[in-house]
Parts: structure tokens; C-alpha cells; sequence
């Protein structure tokens, strides 16, 4: 018998729905929520944005073949919408026995954050490589640490489940105790720096290379750096393209990686796509690197010397 694996990709047509699936979610099972309370409606809203308003959309233009502009958010939306419903796909094989896919379970709550944040060009792209578990994977924001979220981005809202759910890796968005160090590290230097979101997200964006959390049997992480074979193929194939378009719809002239994966990614990507872009590091703010307990001082540092650090400084 052949030890070789492949990676099976179901093709029942040509065009895939933007749309992924939603699940219903009732507020008893999420008591987190209240019907009185002031939390943003879950129900992601199209917007309406004029060239008038933003003057940097063109409404003679074309986007991907479509007579009628969409707005910045509604771009990204759609590209991210594709990008989940193609990596659903992939059958993954051992080691990797859960996938975690947060723009599926928890779409309104990321919905929330590209519409609020996301609806201008950004100069500056941060990019990350994939969720983490009390992250992203919780709230459907990239390094979305519960209390970051809720309280700096003032985004907060019912989350669902992953089809399979790891039992020590559960998902219970806003309800979750544990905090993603990472999350809480990049997002709380950026309030730091900027006092409020506003400031921030006026020339950057924070977005994630590849939005799938992958897990072996005990709930360990695998990261994209870690998968080999035919899968890692579809993935790279996938998130590639959906990064060229992303940094296309934000005019992005600089793409700063945070960790030396997404950096070679953004490179990859910079020169295939013919990407007029800067392509820079960012020490990623993970606990687990050595010698990064004062990350916050050595990433400011290094936005001083990347020439970037005027446009966060309140």
C-alpha cells in the first residue's frame, strides 16, 4: 500500500458561494447576551458608500468582473467568504484531526470588525498567520483576545461552534476566560500607542494570511508552517491569491508581517502577484519566543526604524 496522501477538494461547480453558513444562535445558549443591552447587531449590514464619501472608490470601476463597486468591506468580505469555503474543502489527514474554521462560526462577529474598521484604504496591512485558540478562534477578530475585542473595538456578540470541537479546545466566544497573550500584546500596544481604535485603523489593518485553526488529537496546534504534503499546496495556492486581492482593495503600500512565516508569505505573494509593495518583520508577540517578555518595547522599536511609528502615535 502506497504511503502517499492525498488531499481530496470537492468540486461540485464553478463558483462558490460568498456566503458561508451561519448558524442560528439563541441567546440561551449564549447568556452573555442581553436583549436590552447596547451590543452591535449581529447581522452583518451592507453598506452603502459613495465615491463622494471615499474618494478613492471609482464608480466607473470594475471589481473581479462586477458591473457594480462594492464598498472596501464588502470587497474584503466577499474575498474572505471565498477563501473559508475553499479551505472547508481540503480534506486534511493526520496529524491533523480538527480544523477551526472562525469565518464560518463566528462571520457576524468578523463582519462587525471589517465593516467598523475596514471601510477606507490602508496604508499599512499587519499580517498574521492563522488563529489562535483563545483568539481568532473565539471571536472571529485576527489576535482577537476576548477583552481587546470587547472592550478597546467595542465589538462583542453570539459566536457558534466549529463542526468538530476539540473537548479542551472549546469555543465559547465572549464567555471564553482564558486570554491570548499574543492578541493582548499586539492589540494592547496599538492602544498604547493610539489611545483609540480610530487612530489606528486610519492607516492600518490587522488581517490573517490563513483564517483556519488546525489541531492534532490532543488539541496541540499545527501551524501552516507545519503542514506538509498536498495539503499545505491547496492552502498556500489559496491564501496567496486571497492576500494579492486583499492588498490590492487596500492600496496597501507596506505589508508588515508579524512573524517570520507571514513576512516569507507577503514576500512570496509580493513577487508572484508583481506587487508593488514593502514587505517588512514584526517579532511576533508570542510568550512562547525566546527572550520576548519586553515585546512591546522591541516592536516599537521596530516601527521607529521601519519609519511607521508617526502614524500610530496619538
Amino acid at each position: 500500500m502506497s504511503n502517499s496522501r492525498k488531499t481530496k477538494v470537492r468540486r461540485g461547480s464553478d463558483s462558490v458561494n460568498v456566503k458561508p453558513k451561519r448558524m442560528k444562535i439563541s441567546n440561551e445558549s449564549n447568556p452573555e447576551v442581553d436583549n436590552n443591552s447596547d451590543i452591535i447587531d449581529v447581522k452583518p449590514k451592507n453598506l452603502e458608500i459613495s465615491s463622494q464619501s471615499n474618494p478613492e472608490i471609482d464608480n466607473n470601476s470594475t471589481v473581479k468582473g462586477h458591473a457594480a463597486v462594492e464598498g472596501i468591506a464588502e470587497q474584503l468580505l466577499s474575498v474572505e467568504s471565498n477563501l473559508a469555503a475553499e479551505l472547508g474543502s481540503i480534506t486534511f489527514h493526520l496529524p491533523v484531526e480538527y480544523v477551526y474554521s472562525p469565518l464560518e462560526y463566528a462571520f457576524n462577529i468578523h463582519t462587525m470588525y471589517v465593516q467598523k474598521y475596514c471601510s477606507t484604504v490602508k496604508k499599512i496591512l499587519f499580517l498574521g498567520m492563522n488563529p489562535g485558540p483563545w483568539g481568532m478562534s473565539q471571536t472571529g477578530v485576527p489576535f482577537g483576545e476576548i477583552s481587546m475585542v470587547r472592550d478597546w473595538l467595542k465589538i462583542c456578540g453570539p459566536v457558534g461552534k466549529p463542526t468538530k470541537e476539540q473537548p479542551n479546545r472549546k469555543v465559547t466566544g465572549f464567555q471564553c476566560t482564558r486570554s491570548e497573550i499574543s492578541g493582548k500584546r499586539l492589540w494592547g500596544l496599538f492602544k498604547e500607542l493610539c489611545g483609540n481604535p480610530e487612530k489606528f485603523f486610519q492607516h492600518a489593518y490587522i488581517h490573517n494570511y490563513c483564517p483556519i485553526a488546525l489541531m492534532d488529537k490532543k488539541g496541540c496546534n499545527i501551524t501552516p508552517a507545519e503542514i506538509k504534503g498536498a495539503e499545505i499546496t491547496v492552502i498556500q495556492s489559496a491564501c496567496d491569491k486571497a492576500l494579492a486581492e486583499t492588498v490590492k482593495i487596500l492600496k496597501a503600500e507596506i505589508v508588515i508581517g508579524i512573524g517570520i512565516y507571514a513576512e516569507k508569505r507577503a514576500q512570496l505573494v509580493a513577487q508572484n502577484y508583481k506587487l508593488p509593495i514593502k514587505v517588512l518583520c514584526l517579532p511576533h508577540p508570542s510568550p512562547r519566543a525566546a527572550n520576548n517578555q519586553n515585546w512591546s518595547e522591541k516592536a516599537t522599536k521596530k516601527l521607529s526604524e521601519f519609519g511607521v511609528l508617526e502614524y500610530f502615535i496619538a
